[in-house]
């Protein structure tokens, strides 16, 4: 009593631990599956070669049975019509059991044809049942696959969620904050970069000016012109500005 329930609860036991294995990887185990099946059938095809070279000797056999039966049936007509019907009778006893051997083992071939061709039709069939079960892993393998990554995805699609609540959210904030005084900093230096530019224009007006008055300073120390030349010439020099700027 004792060691039967020991046994029970044991094979209870090993019962659970295959469930687990079961449902922690099932494509797993229908390749396991698949593969025992390929191993049966390569021990079904072994055995059915071998059973067929029995059919074929049993055939050989059969053959050989027919010749003996026609060379027996030959020697008793020839000894008939020898007339020696002493030596035709003893080789009509002999041909009578060389028919009861040959119908023998004819029985047997048509027995063993028939078990053979049986056995050819179930290993057919079941081939094709194991090439079913391939079909079927391929398809439970990619769906399954399919299956875990849109599940990951659909995991991801709640996680990537960009609300100013979300780590995610704060992260994208301060992403743009930083944006924004890159930015900043480029507009203030940009708007510095044009300071003072009316100053040294006026700058270099002056310094133009000043140029101009140096030259002409220099013309009359030298005698190019005179003071009254200058203003003459500067006068002419406005007027043609005006004219140029009127038109």
């Amino acid at each position: 009593m004792i060691i039967g329930k020991i046994w029970r609860s044991f094979k209870a036991q090993l019962n659970k631990l295959a469930n687990y294995f079961w449902t922690v990887d099932p494509i797993a185990q229908m390749q396991y599956e698949y593969d025992q099946a390929i191993e049966q059938l390569k021990g079904g095809k072994e055995g059915l070669a071998q059973y067929r070279a029995l059919v074929e000797r049993v055939a050989r056999q059969v053959q050989g049975d027919k010749k003996h039966v026609a060379q027996l049936e030959s020697k008793v007509k020839a000894y008939l019509q020898a007339g020696d019907r002493e030596t035709a009778s003893k080789f009509a006893l002999e041909l009578q059991k060389a028919k009861a051997e040959m119908a023998e083992n004819v029985g047997q071939l048509e027995m063993h044809e028939t078990a053979y061709n049986n056995n050819i039709t179930k290993i057919k069939r079941a081939t094709g049942k194991v090439a079913e079960i391939k079909e079927k892993i391929q398809k439970y393998d990619a769906e399954i696959k399919m299956s875990r990554a849109e599940a990951e995805l659909a995991d991801l699609a709640g996680t990537f969620n960009f609300d100013v609540t979300t780590d995610l959210g704060q992260i994208e904030s301060i992403l743009q904050q930083e944006i924004d005084t890159n930015r900043g900093k480029a507009r203030v230096s940009a708007d510095l970069s044009e300071e003072g530019l009316e100053e040294i224009e006026r700058e270099a007006g002056v310094e133009s000016a000043m140029a101009d008055d140096a030259l002409k300073q220099f013309e009359m120390e030298m005698g190019m012109i005179t003071p009254q030349t200058a203003n003459v010439s500067e006068a002419t020099k406005d007027l043609g500005q005006r004219q140029t700027e009127t038109n």
